[in-house]
């Protein structure tokens, strides 16, 4: 064997390698930096330069002092919540700030996200399948109005599509036999095949 197809070989055994090397280390740096950059943007919420040396609140200019005490904070706020009397308080001031002009646009939109993924009032569990661009092409989506009809479309839903490998997404206002729940499997899942482009296998089961 010639040491040019020698080269070659190596040269191509060498690529695969960093490509198997590749598939392995960037899911885990990405996961690494994703949470290493939501751990210093909620420490950094604390301006910890604004916090002088030679005071008895040196500490919060420690790392991870910051992170700590918004977790224990958001902790506490959410445990003084399910208090009868504090919740009445929080229902309060909610009240006020969606009442508030322009505040209460932005603070009833961020409110209705998270209620939509973590409250109570969880919108994005309802997995379907929906056709929007054509008869036989289908989109991945969630119902979030099972009826509009007070936009005048009768027999009509609007359906969140989320974009793959991205946080945003779409509504669709679609007739509602145009779109096919999906009864075996999760929101969970349905969500993690849309983001991920459909690459993503799916663990049929019934919920």
């Amino acid at each position: 064997m010639s040491p040019k197809i020698r080269l070659k070989r190596l040269a191509a055994r060498m690529l695969q390698y960093f490509f198997q090397g590749l598939i392995i280390l960037a899911p885990v740096g990405i996961t690494a930096l994703t949470l290493y950059w939501a751990f210093m943007t909620i420490d950094n919420i604390i301006p910890k330069e604004l916090i002088p040396i030679d005071t008895p609140l040196k500490y919060l200019r420690y790392k991870g002092v910051g992170f700590v005490l918004v977790i224990v904070l958001v902790v506490v706020v959410g445990y003084l919540s399910s208090s009868f009397i504090l919740s009445r308080l929080f229902s309060l001031f909610d009240h006020l700030l969606e009442r508030t002009p322009f505040i209460k646009y932005i603070y009833t939109s961020v409110k209705d996200v998270f209620d939509a993924f973590v409250g109570e009032k969880k919108k994005f569990d309802h997995p379907v399948l929906v056709q929007i661009y054509g008869v036989d092409v289908w989109e991945m989506g969630f119902i979030t109005q099972p009826n509009v009809d007070s936009l005048g479309l009768e027999g009509h839903m609007a359906v969140y599509v989320p974009h793959a490998y991205a946080i945003t997404g779409k509504v669709f206002i679609v007739p509602n036999e145009r779109v096919k729940p999906l009864t075996n499997i999760s929101a969970g899942e349905a969500m993690k095949f849309a983001v991920s482009g459909g690459v993503t296998s799916l663990d049929a089961h019934h919920k």
